[in-house]
């Protein structure tokens, strides 16, 4: 009876792909690796960096099953509470860009609904983009204010919605030639010469959009020991699952590389830029087009992404925020004055923290010129920025191994602690250096913004113990005065 409770390791490989992958990332890699090209990263990005890094997700889950704070969890067992804390903070602080992105997602998508074209959002003067982004910020910082989170299951369904389009995209845009064949489709060079990128500055400063794609599977670590025979059935399907997203992935990138040329894209920064922000919605409407479905498929999608941004949006203010200050491990190193609640529940003072961060980088991009420029700056930013937090995984698993004879796990990723200890050390790397170098860009604006906002981020993580610290020096002091 037992068994019949346990997740196939096939049903894992399908939960943890819908949490990984998406149309955006087959999008991102097209655009920013020079077309068809990108297939040449993605096989390396998979075989060197996600499937051990799956595979030793798998570890942690199973080493701490009985922890439900996932990355946190894992560094409080392994190295104490407060790396912990900063483990905690680095995830929260990771989110500040991300809230940033979503309003704008958000508004992009409504624009396409509305109008069908990438024109009228990009010509709106950026401040009135900007103010209008930041309208949207606030008012969805209210209702988590209220402790209302009426989009919860609406993300999901989006979610699911949008995975269902990625997959969608993919068949339909393969068997377009069948059905449109003088649809005027993109001829590919699939030679060794055009296949092999250029391993130039842009290319190793890009390397995090690819990282920050793949990253993430952390989330379905709770499922390890739910799984049929987690020793076996959980690498096999973390292995399906590195096997569906490339497949994926370079399927992905061939059907786009069908319908759009690289050249037209790198053609000129405003080209690059219109295409980072608008892409997605060109494919959707050139796909309409070939099947004669007019504007239906574009409108479907960007109503799914519409209900996706915001709803993310407002779950990213509440929930990362909660996961940093209802920890009872971590409190200790948290201001007193940030983990006040209001009547609702919600840490009101935590949110309002969030809208002087995220308020300050929406309202810092009115400065950039155009509107399809800020949702570039803005991926670039996320790119950097999120995947920091993947770093504590990578910490987390080495500090595991070190505690090899201790701590019990009934799965390993591999049992010599050489390549264990090699592997976490070379996915920590990686890691770091691709968010390194993804902070580096020509424009200085976007440069010094990638530098800034991780250190103010960090700064603040390590200032809030100080300030605990002296908080409660200070109500020591005043109770032996009395």
């Amino acid at each position: 009876m037992e068994n019949l409770k346990k997740i196939p390791w096939y049903s894992l490989a399908f939960m943890a792909f819908s949490t990984v992958w998406g149309f955006g990332n087959v999008l991102n890699g097209f655009v920013y690796f020079n077309g068809i090209q990108v297939i040449f990263s993605w096989v390396l990005m998979f075989a060197l960096y996600f499937v051990p890094y799956a595979l030793m997700v798998g570890e942690l889950g199973s080493a701490f099953k009985d922890c439900g704070g996932g990355v946190s969890s894992w560094i409080h067992e392994t190295m104490g509470p407060k790396i912990a804390y900063y483990a905690g903070w680095t995830y929260w602080a990771c989110h500040i860009t991300y809230i940033a992105s979503k309003g704008s997602g958000g508004l992009k998508a409504l624009s396409w609904a509305v109008f069908r074209n990438a024109e009228t959002y990009d010509s709106f003067p950026t401040l009135y983009v900007q103010l209008a982004t930041l309208a949207v910020f606030l008012f969805f910082c209210w209702v988590a204010s209220r402790g209302l989170n009426p989009l919860k299951k609406l993300a999901t369904l989006a979610g699911t919605s949008m995975f269902v389009m990625s997959i969608l995209y993919i068949i339909m845009m393969f068997a377009a030639p069948a059905i449109n064949p003088n649809g005027g489709f993109v001829s590919m060079d699939f030679s060794l010469d055009k296949i092999i990128p250029q391993f130039n500055v842009n290319y190793f400063t890009s390397l995090s959009i690819l990282v920050f794609a793949v990253g993430g599977c952390e989330k379905i670590s709770p499922y390890v020991n739910k799984v049929e025979n987690p020793s076996k059935g959980f690498p096999k399907g973390m292995i399906t699952l590195a096997i569906m997203v490339m497949v994926c992935a370079i399927l992905g990138t061939i059907a786009m590389g069908m319908m759009f040329d690289p050249t037209l894209i790198n053609a000129s920064e405003e080209s690059f830029n219109s295409y980072v922000s608008n892409g997605a919605y060109w494919a959707f409407k050139q796909l309409g087009e070939y099947y004669h479905m007019g504007d239906t498929l574009l409108i479907i999608y960007a109503l799914c992404n519409m209900v996706g941004q915001f709803s993310t949006l407002v779950i990213s203010i509440d929930a990362p925020l909660r996961m940093l200050l209802d920890n009872e491990d971590s409190r200790q190193f948290i201001p007193s004055k940030l983990l006040k609640k209001n009547k609702y529940g919600a840490y009101i003072n935590g949110i309002w923290m969030v809208v002087i961060l995220s308020g300050s980088i929406i309202l810092v991009q009115s400065l950039v010129p155009g509107a399809a420029a800020v949702l570039a700056q803005l991926n670039k930013l996320n790119s950097v920025c999120m995947p920091l937090r993947y770093l504590w995984v990578f910490g987390a698993y080495i500090a595991l191994r070190k505690a090899y004879n201790k701590i019990h796990a009934d799965y390993r990723f591999v049992k010599n602690q050489f390549i264990a200890k090699f592997f976490g050390w070379w996915c920590f790397g990686v890691t770091a250096i691709c968010c390194i170098m993804g902070m580096y860009s020509t424009d200085k604006f976007t440069l010094i913004l990638n530098i800034v906002t991780p250190i103010i981020l960090t700064a603040l993580g390590i200032i809030m113990p100080a300030i605990a610290k002296r908080e409660k020096k200070k109500k020591t002091n005043s109770i032996n005065n009395n």
